[in-house]
């Protein structure tokens, strides 16, 4: 059985780490190389980047910043923000990163996961899925677009996704709980890991993650603003009988 994975999200926005409630009112948390080297102590099991005003903005990712976290960074790097094309996907791999996560080019230009499946590897391939109201939104929650969580699943692992970030809109933040009804739904309609993000307050929230069939758990706010840690996490997890990496 594969080892269940504890993965901290770091949000970037100007020029500082921030976290929000329902993807809003973003509340500034420090700096992203403060945080990265923090969580090189804490045994995590891999990094998620996004910049999360980068495609509203229209920029590419700021290959700068991704080299600089890169190089402090000790466990493997998923990045997104901004990509639009396999070439960027390059550049971004270049400087360090591991893996991508694409979002709005998921849904605005699906033959971009193919390409970057072909190219690089579906191992490489993070598609990040954000749902609010039972659809699937883009541009930081911004712009809904109607679709269904479960067919957008299906349709960016046929493309060649190697992995989906699935987050709850209405549960970021709240440290209520992440959406089971939502992770379970999608996790029995694909075949590739599914990571559950957005609403994690408690380690008991991520064990129930895994019981609704997610791969792994990203989380933000129960790191940020309690004492909880992601080892801790994982051996709460591992003495619950799922294996851990620890």
């Amino acid at each position: 059985m594969l080892k269940l994975r504890v993965m901290p999200t770091l949000l970037h926005k100007d020029v500082g780490l921030v976290k929000g409630i329902r993807f809003d009112s973003w509340r500034r948390v420090g700096s992203v190389m403060q945080a990265v080297k923090v969580y090189n102590l804490r045994e995590v099991d891999e990094l998620v980047f996004l910049d999360i005003s980068a495609t509203q903005e229209g920029r590419e990712p700021d290959y700068e910043l991704i080299d600089d976290i890169a190089d402090e960074c000790f466990m493997p790097l998923t990045v997104g923000g901004g990509i639009r094309s396999a070439e960027q996907v390059e550049r971004v791999l270049k400087v360090g990163a591991d893996k991508v996560a694409v979002n709005t080019a998921a849904v605005d230009d699906l033959p971009l996961v193919s390409a970057i499946a072909e190219t690089f590897g579906s191992q490489c391939v993070v598609v990040s899925i954000d749902v609010e109201g039972g659809k699937v939104v883009v541009e930081s929650g911004t712009r809904q677009t109607g679709l269904d969580p479960v067919e957008h699943a299906r349709s960016v692992e046929a493309a060649g996704a190697g992995e989906l970030l699935l987050t709850s809109v209405d549960r970021d933040g709240t440290m209520t709980g992440y959406d089971l009804d939502l992770i379970s739904h999608v996790a029995r309609a694909v075949n590739i890991p599914v990571i559950a993000s957005g609403g994690a307050g408690t380690y008991e929230h991520m064990a129930e993650a895994i019981g609704a069939g997610a791969s792994a758990v990203a989380a933000a706010s129960i790191f940020h603003f309690t004492e909880q840690t992601p080892l801790e996490a994982k051996r709460f997890l591992h003495e619950r009988g799922i294996p851990t990496r620890l």
